[in-house]
């Protein structure tokens, strides 16, 4: 793991002369801190943070990622308080509304995953209209976490395989480590290969648990909504010195 105390920045020209990780996972963090520095309810907070997710997805795109998971909602945000989840839900479709047309025409591709279900109609017809308008998206899949939870996700992912083997149709001593995460909402997507977390908090906070089990981590103080392209770049480069063994020993 690494922790940048101080602004890590890089630009395109520095990430452009080596290889990028294929998948980078960040988990958002610093909107309400950052509101609570200038005396503005929380909710501006979240507000300016639509902005980082707006440079961070072009950010990605133009250094060449693959996948770009964002953390955007977890299952334990439902516990915040009426008004801050209610502006939350409002801000994914304003924010549907206004990106859902430049992100098609750059070929970004959306996928949402999550306990969808707990959405309201709005925010369920958002996502839906998101996902539709840049299915054909090729350049960069950009995957939200919406109303999630890792813990969750693992727990659903067991009743699958357990209704397959009350179904008779698998045998428990066959189950592998590949056909639990084939019961994953990111089946369809390589492990992230770095985490990014911001505002400088040293915990993973339930996200992608078993996804990020040899994902690197690159911690930075930088609160979201002052978190650019340049800090991206800078974490990539960052992460281009990692020395990844997945739990081996290099032959001497």
């Amino acid at each position: 793991m690494s922790q940048a105390t101080a602004p890590n920045t890089a630009t395109i020209e520095e990430v452009q002369t080596g290889p990028v990780p294929r998948h980078v996972a960040v988990i958002m963090d610093g909107n309400g801190r950052w509101a609570g520095e200038r005396d503005l309810p929380r909710w501006e907070g979240h507000r300016a943070g639509m902005s980082s997710v707006r440079e961070i997805i072009e950010g990605a795109a133009e250094a060449g990622l693959e996948h770009l998971t964002l953390y955007a909602f977890s299952e334990e945000n439902w516990s915040r308080p009426a008004d801050e989840v209610e502006a939350l839900m409002a801000l994914l479709e304003e924010y549907v509304a206004t990106e859902r047309a430049e992100l098609a025409e750059k070929g970004i591709r959306v996928t949402v995953f999550g306990s969808l279900e707990r959405l309201g109609e709005g925010a369920i017809r958002a996502i839906a209209e998101l996902e539709g308008a840049t299915a054909e998206g090729t350049s960069l899949h950009v995957h939200l976490a919406i109303s999630y939870g890792a813990r969750g996700e693992i727990v659903a992912a067991c009743r699958s395989l357990a209704r397959r083997v009350a179904a008779g149709e698998l045998d428990p001593e066959e189950i592998t480590a590949d056909q639990f995460a084939h019961a994953l909402y990111t089946s369809a997507w390589p492990d992230p290969d770095l985490l990014i977390r911001t505002s400088g908090e040293m915990r993973i906070s339930n996200f992608l648990l078993w996804q990020l089990a040899y994902s690197e981590i690159f911690v930075t103080d930088v609160l979201w909504p002052d978190f650019s392209r340049a800090h991206l770049f800078g974490a990539l480069i960052d992460y281009r010195g990692r020395d990844r063994r997945f739990g081996l020993v290099r032959s001497p």
